[in-house]
């Protein structure tokens, strides 16, 4: 890491090895995420074509968004199939409940799709979660379904997407890693609390099943939005850092359509 680039100026973001929107506020980027859902849809819909997204619970602002949208545009989702990246769970075998708070299940179903009207969401089997029993199916429904169009998400502390955390082993190797359930790091846990528990490391989660960088990066568009203050650090590894293992989000430089999404606070120098 050369920490010589921390000290760039907001619009030197341009320069790095993934494409960057320099945006306003924070719901400048979560309505972009949100256009680029329903307008994909819309296209394959026109097309007569099924849409198939990876979507994440974090960042979450841009569904209110996108539920408004669906019902203005009268917009069918009855052939999309949405498959969420992760869930946590309570040992290496079960999810958390899906009445917990921190439940990305419940978030799915409260926040999303209870709240499209029946006529336009999709059936219940088109809504896929990564099975802790079964990690291997969400590839194999990625390819029967015939790739996903776009992987939506965000940049964990350690650069994580999704729940890939940082490996000291080289971009090939952790490109490849699959779908499967492991153990949350620390650093992790200690963000997600602040955010989620505020502060509670203890009572967070130690595990989660996570879609793998195989089938994110596998994705044909790859979109990614960040907003916080921590971000400002971590976009700039993303895009000015080697591609490893050790801040996942840099293999995404390899990636042929990927677009890194910042708000103006993110794009700040961290110090």
């Amino acid at each position: 890491m050369d920490k010589r680039y921390f000290m760039t100026e907001p619009g030197d973001l341009s320069n790095g090895k993934i494409p960057v929107r320099l945006l306003g506020d924070s719901g400048e980027v979560f309505y972009e995420l949100a256009l680029e859902m329903v307008g994909e849809i819309e296209r394959n819909n026109a097309g007569d074509r099924r849409t198939v997204f990876i979507v994440p619970v974090g960042p979450v602002g841009q569904y209110p968004i996108f539920v408004r949208l669906v019902k203005e545009r009268n917009l069918s989702l009855k052939d999309c199939w949405f498959i969420n990246m992760d869930e946590y769970l309570v040992d290496e075998t079960h999810c958390v409940p899906e009445d917990d708070k921190l439940s990305f299940h419940g978030f799915m179903e409260r926040e999303v799709y209870s709240r499209i009207p029946a006529q336009l969401v999709m059936p219940p089997e088109q809504r896929v979660f990564p099975d802790p029993l079964h990690p291997e199916k969400v590839q194999a429904l990625i390819e029967k379904l015939g790739g996903v169009d776009i992987s939506f998400g965000g940049i964990g502390i350690n650069g994580h997407l999704a729940f890939n955390e940082a490996e000291d082993v080289s971009a090939a190797q952790f490109a490849a890693r699959e779908t499967r359930v492991l153990k949350i790091s620390r650093e992790t846990r200690v963000a997600n609390a602040i955010g989620d528990l505020n502060g509670a490391i203890d009572a967070m989660p130690e595990y989660a099943v996570t879609i793998g960088m195989r089938q994110i990066l596998g994705a044909r568009k790859l979109r990614l939005g960040v907003f916080r203050d921590w971000h400002r650090a971590v976009v700039r590894q993303a895009v000015f850092d080697e591609p490893s293992g050790h801040f996942p989000v840099t293999l995404a430089q390899g990636h042929p359509d990927a677009m890194i999404y910042v708000n103006a606070n993110a794009a700040k120098r961290p110090f």
